[in-house]
């Protein structure tokens, strides 16, 4: 049997302070899961993984995670590293969903191409194959040339405290199908 587990979502405004509070009532009530809106193209909303890393620090079991990583904002390699050291730091506590990218206009103002909804999903689904080959156990150099992402010799590591599932947020058919194949959750 499938154990169900509960959480909540939260939007990343500027009250640091009321967020906290949140987390650790969360936390206190027996939540297990809080999501943060990742939304960087907003100038009222703190950065997403800033955000996770003050939560984490203030709390001692609730999971953390991006309630969707907007991966054209966030490169795989870095995304990968990013998730792998908040999860260190934090004993294993830290999740990750990503998403294809849906909010296109806001996305470029931030100086990143439009991509079709198809070139989305393949990017997401070739970060996905990045990032799990970033976080493997061994140390060899890394050479990806994919189509949308390109790595020449790095070293993977850190490795995550425990092993990060890749979840993701989708619309329509074809990104639902992209998630029973690729994705975690």
């Amino acid at each position: 049997m499938t154990r169900l587990a509960f959480g909540f979502s939260l939007v990343p405004t500027l009250d640091v302070g009321a967020h906290r509070e949140l987390a650790v009532a969360a936390e206190e009530h027996g939540l297990e899961f809080l999501g943060i809106q990742d939304h960087p193209y907003v100038p009222e909303y703190l950065d997403t993984f800033v955000l996770a890393g003050a939560l984490l620090a203030a709390t001692r079991r609730i999971h953390v995670f991006p309630d969707v990583t907007n991966l054209p904002l966030r490169p795989p390699a870095m995304l990968a590293k990013a998730a792998a050291s908040l999860d260190l730091t934090s004993a294993g506590r830290f999740e990750l969903a990503v998403g294809a990218g849906g909010y296109w206009d806001a996305i470029e103002r931030l100086g990143v191409e439009r991509r079709s909804r198809a070139e989305a999903n393949a990017a997401l689904e070739e970060a996905f194959e990045l990032m799990r080959a970033i976080w493997r156990a061994d140390r060899r150099p890394l050479h990806h040339r994919g189509v949308h992402y390109t790595v020449d010799g790095l070293v993977p590591g850190p490795r995550p405290a425990h092993p990060i599932e890749l979840w993701t947020g989708a619309r329509g058919p074809k990104a639902l199908a992209l998630t029973g194949r690729v994705a975690d959750g």
